[in-house]
């Protein structure tokens, strides 16, 4: 492929920003080589500024479950924007927004629309030090929760992908605040409750890790935990930013029958625009300001723009057999790809729920922070480059799930097995 477009606006982007980019896994620095630049984008397809083509199995890390530039999510955009980016006052769309989350999320009672990810997560822990008049909270290795001080303890995502998974800029009074747990140990948090659970405020995780690559809950992980916060007075979390409407239609906690106290989005629910948003039980919520003493703000929170983004797209998501179509498509390319492994000589496994996946180089099943990183990261590295030069765009990093989109047709999965093939072929020379 011809990137020279792509490497000039690198070589200008590199002086200017950190890395040459706006968040560090899209810098390839953890597989090598430089970042393509990114001209449009439409369906399951990315275009670069050189015209090269990309199957997209990222979906601007989530939002994108409809497919790129839907059409219903434009024409959305386009006729709220005419009427004006941001107010600064309340808007109907942000009433409309929260009916929908309440309706589809059950456990929502009532729910703040902020600006990203992070913000919700970060909430979310406020309201639980809140409420509870405690300090300390509990996160699992490996799970990323934005770039807040309390959660860059042993996290994933990119922190896990460049070996820092606790950043210089923490103050060590706060990350001594909290406590880590290995995912899928229900005994190691028995104990880590048995010992600390009258300081515990609240535990957050992602139901479903997605940054540490793609990796399920054992049966029953979730209600143990359910169990523990409910015994100890503490606020359950569940980090849904990523798996919120993407597994099923009320999320991880319908997937896998367990209520939490309080969950975070931000993704889908912004179609493609900034957007997050926390909420949960409505004896926790009425504590936010201006109804309660827990202060929380944000000048463009509930933006309208975003808000008609998102309420398209979530349309779209509660169509009958929306789901159901994406588990099969999923199925369909996990299964491809580990036979195209197998009939290459490379040991290979997959996870997969609905429209998320995750590829691990080892015959291991894997389901904890400790098998995730002991993969073969040089024959990723090498499969990932195969995919890439054939217009197969996975993610930069062996710690990052995939995601479909139902804009992925059957013959893009299947051009995207055969070019696995031959990527496959190449790193088994690795």
């Amino acid at each position: 492929m011809n990137t020279s477009t792509s490497h000039d606006l690198f070589t200008r982007a590199l002086p200017l920003m950190p890395g040459g980019v706006n968040s560090p896994v899209r810098a390839f620095a953890s597989v090598g080589g430089e970042p393509f630049f990114a001209q449009r984008a439409e369906g399951a397809y990315l275009y670069d500024v050189d015209g090269n083509r990309y199957i997209d199995y990222i979906g601007s890390w989530g939002p994108m479950i409809a497919g790129h530039a839907h059409p219903k999510v434009i024409e959305a955009v386009m006729t709220t924007a005419r009427d004006g980016l941001s107010f600064g006052v309340p808007n109907a769309l942000e009433v409309t927004m929260a009916e929908t989350l309440t309706r589809m999320v059950p456990s929502l009672e009532m729910v703040r629309m902020v600006n990203s990810g992070t913000e919700a997560t970060l909430s979310a822990i406020r309201v639980a030090r809140g409420a509870t008049g405690r300090s300390r909270i509990v996160k699992l290795e490996g799970c990323y929760h934005g770039h807040g001080d309390s959660f860059l303890v042993k996290a994933g995502s990119g922190a896990l992908t460049f070996g820092l998974p606790n950043s210089p800029g923490v103050p060590s009074a706060l990350a001594d605040l909290t406590l880590t747990l290995p995912y899928n140990d229900l005994d190691a948090a028995t104990a880590l409750f048995d010992a600390h659970g009258d300081e515990i405020a609240g535990l957050i995780i992602e139901p479903i890790a997605g940054n540490m690559n793609c990796i399920l809950p054992r049966e029953g992980y979730l209600q143990h935990l359910r169990a523990l916060c409910t015994k100890h007075g503490a606020v359950l979390i569940f980090d849904e930013v990523m798996t919120g409407f993407r597994v099923a239609a009320g999320g991880a906690q319908q997937l896998f029958d367990v209520v939490p106290d309080l969950t975070t989005f931000g993704k889908i629910i912004g179609g493609g625009m900034p957007v997050g948003a926390y909420g949960g039980r409505r004896e926790l919520m009425e504590q936010v300001a201006p109804a309660g003493p827990i202060y929380q703000a944000g000048t463009l929170s509930g933006n309208p723009v975003a808000m008609a983004a998102g309420l398209a797209t979530l349309e779209l998501v509660r169509q009958p057999g929306f789901h159901a179509e994406l588990e099969a498509r999923t199925h369909l390319l996990c299964d491809g790809l580990e036979q195209a492994a197998a009939d290459a000589g490379v040991a290979v496994t997959t996870n997969r729920v609905p429209a998320m996946f995750g590829l691990f180089f080892t015959d291991q099943k894997v389901d904890t922070f400790t098998q995730a990183t002991a993969c073969n990261i040089n024959q990723f590295k090498t499969f990932f480059h195969g995919l890439l030069k054939r217009g197969v765009y996975f993610a930069p990093s062996a710690f990052e799930a995939g995601f479909l989109s139902a804009a992925h047709s059957e013959e893009d999965i299947e051009a995207t097995v055969d070019a696995a093939r031959h990527a496959f072929r190449e790193a088994a020379e690795a």
